[in-house]
């Protein structure tokens, strides 16, 4: 008996921390952007991991950054640091308004970097009455207390004691209220510049550019979250470059590494110099392999042809999300940007984006949501075209079983 005969979707309930839901399928095997499960059942993945597989599965650049460090060095610690994390901190701070990074293992750890800086850095100049973060109703953060604490959903934050204090939720895209609560005990705005697991929400660029002045004005540092949106996933690099408006810290990860855990903290010279020797840290962060990895995905995702394709796919997106609801009238709007896409659904469709999320595995479909009324999509950055059209058959062929 083989052992993929033996693991069945049972033994998650048996030995897991009940936390997660899965699917009944399991994948076993992914390429580009197709993945089988143990039966040989073939999926089109519009999912990619929650926008972690930007280079698809398996990727030959990964696979050959990976195997050809694997055969080098996996592991020192930041007692002595290595070449894969100097020449990836290298190539984000040329991509990038930074000129220092901080590597972690994931979002929550680069998020959790960067409000510490803020903290740090706003006791240092301005004293201890300066502590003051700013973020916003159904904004994300990561799931560490302070990061879970930050994220404006309280469902992922009460009951677990007391919280790390001084934070304060105002409406997403509401300049008035921001305006009416800024102080100059305000230390740091921490925001997704296009809110994700909160219903792909886009800023107006009115809301992003007064954020910006009015951390200007109380002296209070922008963060940008771009945990989600970063790595080309809007069809810039990062989503800042195409608002016109730079933070001071930036947060990283996801499809940074393509599939291997790897984050990152971006930020000035002026701010990184308050992170002194022992300050912050972390026993993986930088470590030659992810970095190695980070490195074979930036180095393909920064390409203009690579940006100016997640446009394209973009378009191909959103005709045909417009041809299945011409058809089956279920989607209000389609939002977000480039490869980060949500179709909300309309008033009759209600709470029901988990019931297509379904009906789509059953079809051979990989999608997401965001929230009971947003389906939501972020597949590979390279899916073809022939991809997006399969897939958008099956997401058709779905819904048609719900009607």
């Amino acid at each position: 008996m083989t052992m993929e005969k033996q693991i069945q979707r049972g033994l998650f309930d048996e030995v897991m921390v009940p936390c997660y839901n899965p699917m009944a399928f399991i994948p076993v095997k992914g390429q580009g952007s197709r993945v089988w499960d143990q039966q040989g059942r073939e999926y089109i993945d519009f999912a990619g991991g929650i926008a972690v597989s930007c280079l698809g599965h398996c990727h030959p650049a990964m696979v050959n950054a990976l195997t050809e460090q694997a055969n080098k060095l996996w592991h020192l610690s930041n007692v002595m640091t290595n070449e894969p994390a100097l020449q990836l901190a290298n190539k984000l701070i040329e991509l990038s308004f930074a000129e220092k990074v901080f590597f972690a293992n994931s979002g929550a750890e680069a998020n959790e970097a960067a409000l510490k800086l803020a903290r740090r850095y706003a006791a240092d100049v301005y004293g201890p009455e300066k502590t003051e973060i700013i973020a916003f109703k159904q904004g994300f953060h990561g799931r560490t207390f302070f990061t879970v604490t930050v994220g404006g959903q309280a469902a992922y934050s009460d009951g677990f004691g007391p919280k790390p204090g001084d934070i304060t939720h105002l409406p997403y895209n509401d300049i008035d209220a921001l305006q009416a609560h800024m102080s100059d005990r305000t230390c740091a705005i921490m925001m997704e510049p296009l809110q994700g697991e909160g219903g792909i929400i886009s800023p107006t660029p009115e809301f992003v550019q007064a954020v910006r002045e009015l951390c200007d004005k109380h002296n209070a540092l922008l963060i940008f979250d771009e945990v989600q949106t970063g790595n080309g996933r809007t069809g810039h690099f990062y989503a800042y470059q195409g608002l016109g408006v730079t933070p001071d810290i930036l947060s990283t990860a996801k499809s940074l590494g393509g599939g291997f855990p790897i984050g990152a903290m971006l930020t000035t010279n002026k701010l990184a110099e308050h992170m002194k020797v022992g300050t912050h840290g972390s026993t993986y962060g930088g470590n030659p392999l992810a970095c190695a990895v980070g490195l074979a995905v930036v180095d393909i995702v920064s390409q203009p042809e690579t940006l100016a394709g997640v446009k394209q796919r973009e378009a191909w997106f959103r005709e045909g999300l417009t041809k299945i609801n011409d058809k089956y009238h279920v989607f209000s709007e389609i939002r977000g940007q480039g490869l980060l896409l949500g179709a909300a659904l309309n008033e009759q469709w209600q709470g029901r984006s988990r019931d297509i999320l379904l009906a789509a595995g059953e079809h051979g479909l990989m999608l997401l949501v965001a929230g009971p009324n947003v389906i939501r999509m972020t597949p590979s950055l390279l899916i073809t075209q022939q991809e997006i059209e399969q897939g958008l058959a099956k997401l058709e062929q779905a819904i048609a079983t719900l009607v």
